[in-house]
């Protein structure tokens, strides 16, 4: 599981810091999460292929988080893209971007299809034989998701010495690490979990945008291996937090711990601070795996 932070910092694009944009390479995939201004040059920069995005996810419709899309769409459209284009995101994302390209006369020479979001429960909104994605409901000052990645079970690894010895025809090793029981050369029923071992175990990634301290989300990401959540003041600031519904370094860190995360994320920092490494120094008081988001930054999650 791969992750490429183009921009994570609040409010305005400014010369060094931009606006929320991420992609997330899992299991073959590759999904772009949220499109602040000035996403496609950051995709550019960091030689990451536009045409291997098939899906993208929008979190709310406040435009540090999605100003970007109309240009990309448009710049997708200029670059001849023939492949199909997904995007999720609130109820009205379909009008502004529909508007925007009726009055330009600018129409897709590609199929792209909006998922309009509506509900404040959590939801499944992809899933393919690999991977599954749900919403995960925020509190913000507008509609607003943040979005779970979860890897389904991996195929079980082979124990090729127990299979041998089980005397196991090697047309049934397939079999095997789809988890199935198979018969062996004597017809024998040989159990699956004698002759493989689990396969890795799979990775999962939250998401958490914008929002205000929130936790009743912590059930649907319990035991997430990663979770990124918006921090955008420090506790001193904590009035503003409340006011903006926002979180603190230290409110981000309480969700993780609670959700008995691997690793927290943080990012969408306000620039009124001369130090990233308070957010970080804060939020390890509560939860000690802190690692804190840059613009240009790749983050890579082995088992």
């Amino acid at each position: 599981m791969k992750l490429s932070i183009l921009g994570c910092y609040s409010a305005t694009p400014r010369a060094l810091n931009n606006t929320t944009s991420q992609v997330l390479e899992i299991n073959n995939h590759m999904f772009l999460i949220d499109c602040g201004e000035g996403t496609q040059v950051q995709l550019r920069k960091h030689k990451i292929k536009f045409n291997r995005i098939k899906h993208i996810f929008i979190s709310h419709l406040h435009g540090d988080h999605f100003f970007g899309l109309v240009g990309l769409i448009s710049t997708f459209r200029l670059l001849t893209r023939e492949t199909d284009l997904h995007i999720y995101g609130p109820k009205g994302i379909k009008e502004i971007v529909v508007l925007q390209m009726k009055l330009a006369d600018s129409w897709t020479n590609y199929k792209l299809f909006f998922h309009e979001l509506t509900s404040k429960d959590s939801e499944l909104i992809f899933e393919d034989d690999k991977v599954q994605v749900y919403t995960i409901p925020l509190q913000h000052r507008i509609y607003t998701n943040g979005f779970l990645f979860k890897e389904k079970e991996g195929e079980r690894k082979l124990d090729i010495d127990a299979a041998k010895a089980a005397n196991i025809d090697k047309a049934y090793y397939r079999k095997l690490k789809q988890g199935f029981d198979v018969e062996n050369e004597e017809g024998e029923l040989v159990k699956n979990e004698l002759v493989t071992k689990p396969g890795n175990k799979p990775k999962s990634y939250a998401f958490c945008s914008d929002t205000c301290y929130k936790e009743d989300i912590v059930p649907i990401i319990k035991n997430v291996s990663v979770i990124y959540h918006e921090s955008t003041f420090l506790e001193r600031h904590a009035h503003l937090a409340f006011k903006t519904k926002h979180s603190t370094s230290k409110e981000a860190a309480t969700i993780a711990k609670l959700s008995n995360a691997g690793t927290l994320l943080l990012g969408h920092y306000s620039t009124r601070y001369d130090s990233l490494n308070y957010f970080k120094d804060e939020a390890q008081e509560v939860f000690e795996n802190v690692e804190l988001c840059e613009d240009g930054k790749v983050f890579e999650f082995k088992n």
